[in-house]
């Protein structure tokens, strides 16, 4: 194969608990009509990135083995597909293609024209790289389900990590009063971010000492989820960004009818808790979206949100860097950069 069509990837070939995770030569990936090619300066990890190899999404996301991982990146547009009319080559971008079959930590990755926006000028490639899913993720999270308004109150757990930071940030800027979860070395930080009200897990229970909020962002699974219900009052809502996965996710990415009763099974205490106690629970699978990435890119531009990087490891590592991101005690985001 000639070498010039084939290019560097980090990959894994298989659901498992050894899903051979290395490098690879792969093709370098040919453009549809509506796609840019990018060649890719750096690429943000998220704790998705982890679990997918394992299998644990297999029946909602697509690849073909190999699989090339990540979902985040920043870079320079290479090529346009003869469809394209918002970019050009030279431009510098920034997407998620989470959820489309391909991924970012590689030399070149395609992202549909629909998925990008113009990096903000302020932001270097790996600070651009560090926001797109944590940033969608939070925006549709917080605007589109749960429509948070100025003078709500919302409680967002592990606000030191890559969700938290944002959406600390991004809550504050909607008008809310922020409550957050974290330990005793990152109080500081999340209060810098705007957290009205601050609990240090270590030392105290969430539920014994919040109450009254109107949405709760789920980024806590098992019982500590289940612990949330009890803060929210009634007509409060819960998104959570890491399951249960409930019928109604199903239904949205036309799964079929045994999968809709398995989500349903899922869901079903998480549920039963929320009636009793008038609130609502729905769990979000974020999307690639350019227009919001480019709304987020404005504020990003203007300083009303800050990205926060805990560490940058070389393309060479970024193996290690998913196993460092698994440990859990990232502050903020951690990135792998390419050039």
């Amino acid at each position: 194969m000639n070498s010039t069509l084939t290019m560097k990837a980090l990959t894994f070939k298989r659901y498992s608990k050894s899903p051979e995770i290395g490098f690879s030569d792969i093709s370098r990936p040919t453009l549809k009509a509506d796609e840019l090619l990018v060649k890719v300066h750096a690429a943000g990890l998220n704790p998705i990135d982890n679990m997918i190899p394992t299998g644990m999404f297999k029946p909602v996301l697509h690849f073909q083995f190999p699989a090339t991982l990540g979902s985040d990146l920043a870079g320079v547009v290479t090529e346009v597909g003869s469809n394209v009319t918002r970019f050009k080559p030279g431009d510098a971008v920034f997407a998620s293609i989470f959820d489309l079959g391909t991924g970012s930590l590689a030399e070149f990755a395609v992202v549909p024209e629909s998925a990008a926006a113009l990096k903000p000028a302020n932001l270097d490639f790996v600070q651009a790289a560090s926001m797109p899913m944590v940033g969608l993720t939070s925006w549709q999270a917080l605007k589109e389900r749960a429509n948070l308004r100025a003078g709500q109150k919302i409680f967002i757990p592990a606000g030191s990590g890559g969700i938290g930071t944002f959406a600390i940030q991004l809550a504050k800027h909607l008008g809310a009063t922020v409550a957050t979860t974290t330990s005793t070395g990152n109080v500081e930080l999340v209060r810098s971010l705007g957290a009205d009200e601050v609990v240090d897990y270590k030392k105290q229970d969430f539920e014994k000492v919040l109450g009254g909020y109107d949405v709760v962002l789920g980024t806590l699974k098992g019982a500590e989820l289940e612990r949330t219900v009890g803060i929210l009052k009634p007509g409060g809502k819960i998104v959570s960004l890491i399951g249960p996965l409930d019928a109604a996710f199903a239904d949205a990415k036309r799964l079929n009818f045994f999968l809709r009763f398995v989500f349903g099974l899922m869901s079903r205490k998480i549920m039963r808790l929320a009636r009793k106690r008038a609130v609502t629970y729905s769990f979000l699978f974020v999307r690639p979206d350019g227009d919001q990435l480019g709304d987020i890119g404005k504020l990003l531009e203007a300083e009303r949100i800050k990205p926060v990087i805990d560490t940058v490891f070389p393309f060479e590592e970024a193996k290690n860097a998913l196993a460092y991101l698994a440990q859990g005690r990232s502050r903020g985001k951690v990135v792998v950069k390419m050039l």
